[in-house]
């Protein structure tokens, strides 16, 4: 095993993404416990709803802020809570086991409708505009069922006058308080922790993910599914303390304010959605009632500017100048330690070309074998009947000109949905409509032409992303060491990446980007590799060494690499086979020298028809 790659000194770094939440927690229940016996009591109780409603907010920043999921539906959630203790408590009456029969059942229920909110707008392939609407659509469709319910659900009226805990309202405030507080640490800890900055990658590229071997549909149903439970459990609360329920809160209307609130508080942040939904309802309290119309124009003026002006809401702001009005030490990400992951049975990436097994010989078939693969726009044909194989250790450059269909070969390798027909096998099976993800743990990776990276995360946080499929990492807290396959480990050394794991990759430069990526792509431990034009915008030193790098892939890691580039020169001084395409067909495959210093080649980048050239030249 080779020596571990190590960018800082290692300290303890599960403590440090645990300490400050735990610090906060402790200090905010400390507080809690003070107001709870020295505010008035109209403040108490505006404050009991305002925790409530700020425990919602919370859910649509981790929903929104974090992932990119502009959702509406949350007051449907917190609807299903209430309307849950209200239906139970008013037709069987309140005893205990009837309270955890109301809780468990707003629970099921809104984790039920969660279920089928995803299956509706979490699909592959949906666009994010549909989790919006399905979400914007599902309060209005709880509301109209309220409403028909007619003296079971009370319509338009609500339920009130049920009985409900016999508890002072003093214990209540600290009981939503100090759910609020639990809330939010477990929230800060888990965005902060390794799983959590999955969240980030999402919002940031979604496509990036799934080509990492992420179902992504999956994570944010989950997401969703958890953060129903948290609005309906808020909503349970807020019925039996209120002993009331009505359908506004289930609307939409109440949705659309949480949204507003996450806005002006800063999204993203989850301490701001919290002051900022705390803020605007006690505000509200007491300045609606002798500014009634104002008071929503005003806040409605604040929301507009907010997202033109500050986008990120008001907490990034007031952040900033607190550092600056009192600087301090800033808190450090955890250091990294890059280490040799350890060797998986049945990967190719795992045996270099001096082991015992040969897999360029050994392997009973071709790493990744095309056969009349066709993709139809229509009556457009842009793919026609491609077939090829390619195997493990060898360097397969396809090349062509411009719309000549490599792009659109890769995405069908990679992407089992894309091919109109044909069959695509990876290592011996065939993707059918496999999604990326599900291709990639047949051992595909895919680089794409322009660099696709998460631009808010470190390049460590980046390659643990990437790990993701292979590794799964803790959800609570941040690992100092990273565990990356040794051709990945070779990828960051060459390239310096390694000296700098705590940059976040927007401050990268090009040629960096490209070599994240690629060494991304390496840490799936793939066997077979896709490079479409990964020379693009490089200077020749970093081209000359990329190029090092994928002949080290095949030589002495025998993958097998599919490379699309333009660059004949590039091509042939690395490549053991070329495949010609044109028109969406492959007009010749053969040898490096037969193939560059073919005339046919100099017709199609001269801009011919490959019907012009000689036939006996093609060979398929």
């Amino acid at each position: 095993m080779a020596d571990p790659v190590t960018t800082m000194p290692l300290r303890n770094a599960a403590s440090s993404s645990w300490k400050a939440p735990f610090s906060f927690g402790v200090v905010a229940l400390l507080l809690l416990a003070v107001c709870s016996i020295t505010l008035p009591t109209f403040l108490v109780n505006n404050l009991i709803r305002a925790f409530l409603y700020a425990a919602v907010a919370l859910t649509v920043d981790l929903l929104w802020g974090y992932t990119g999921i502009l959702t509406f539906g949350q007051s449907a959630f917190f609807g299903i809570g209430a309307y849950a203790a209200g239906l139970v408590f008013t037709h069987a009456g309140f005893s205990f086991p009837h309270a955890a029969a109301a809780l468990a059942a707003g629970l099921v229920a809104a984790w039920i409708v969660s279920r089928a909110v995803g299956w509706l707008a979490f699909y592959h392939g949906a666009s994010p505009l549909y989790a919006s609407v399905v979400t914007l659509v599902l309060p209005i469709v709880l509301v109209q069922g309220i409403y028909s319910g007619g003296e079971f659900t009370g319509s338009s009226s609500g339920l009130s006058g049920f009985d409900s805990f016999d508890i002072p309202l003093e214990a209540w405030f600290f009981i939503a308080g100090a759910s609020l507080i639990l809330l939010t640490v477990a929230a800060w800890m888990f965005v902060r922790s390794d799983a959590g900055r999955l969240l980030v990658a999402i919002r940031e590229n979604e496509a990036r993910c799934e080509y990492l071997g992420i179902n992504v549909s999956r994570y944010k149903a989950r997401l969703m599914d958890t953060c129903a439970v948290i609005a309906a459990f808020a909503g349970f609360l807020f019925a039996c303390v209120q002993m009331v329920v009505a359908p506004e809160y289930a609307g939409f209307v109440f949705g659309t304010e949480l949204v507003i609130w996450v806005a002006l508080g800063g999204r993203g942040s989850l301490i701001g959605p919290t002051i900022g939904a705390m803020s605007i309802d006690v505000g509200s309290a007491y300045l609606s009632g002798n500014l009634p119309y104002v008071w929503t124009l005003l806040v409605g003026v604040a929301f507009v500017v907010v997202i033109v002006a500050m986008p990120r809401g008001l907490g990034p702001l007031v952040a900033g100048a607190a550092r600056q009005a009192l600087p301090r030490r800033r808190l450090a990400a955890p250091p990294v330690v890059f280490a040799t992951a350890p060797p998986r049975d049945g990967n190719a990436a795992d045996h270099t070309a001096d082991s015992t097994t040969d897999n360029a010989t050994g392997n009973a078939g071709p790493a990744l074998s095309l056969r009349n693969v066709q993709k139809h726009f229509g009556s457009l044909k842009v793919l026609e009947d491609i077939s090829f194989d390619a195997h493990a250790g060898e360097l397969l450059s396809l090349i062509g000109p411009n719309g000549a269909g490599k792009s659109t070969l890769m995405r069908c390798i990679a992407d089992g949905a894309e091919r109109s027909g044909g069959t695509v096998e990876i290592g011996g099976t065939e993707i059918r409509t496999l999604a990326p993800y599900d291709c990639v743990a047949l051992g595909v990776g895919r680089k794409f032409q322009t660099a696709t990276v998460f631009e808010s995360l470190s390049v460590a946080e980046a390659l643990r992303i990437a790990r993701y499929r292979v590794a799964p990492p803790s959800q609570w807290r941040r690992d100092a060491t990273l565990e990356l396959p040794q051709p990945a480990l070779d990828v960051l050394r060459l390239t310096g990446l390694d000296r700098i794991a705590e940059r976040e990759c927007r401050y990268l430069s090009h040629g960096q980007k490209q070599a994240l990526e690629l060494a991304m792509v390496l840490a799936l431990e793939p066997r077979t590799v896709l490079l479409d034009e990964p020379t693009a915008g490089l200077t020749k030193q970093e081209r000359t060494q990329i190029g090092e790098i994928f002949v080290a892939l095949s030589t002495r890691y025998l993958m097998c690499l599919l490379l699309v580039e333009h660059d004949l020169d590039f091509v042939q001084q690395i490549s053991t086979r070329i495949v010609v395409l044109h028109q969406g067909r492959i007009v010749m495959d053969g040898g490096v020298d037969e193939v560059v210093n073919s005339e046919l080649v100099r017709a199609v980048y001269a801009g011919e028809t490959h019907s012009a050239a000689n036939p006996s030249e093609r060979e398929a």
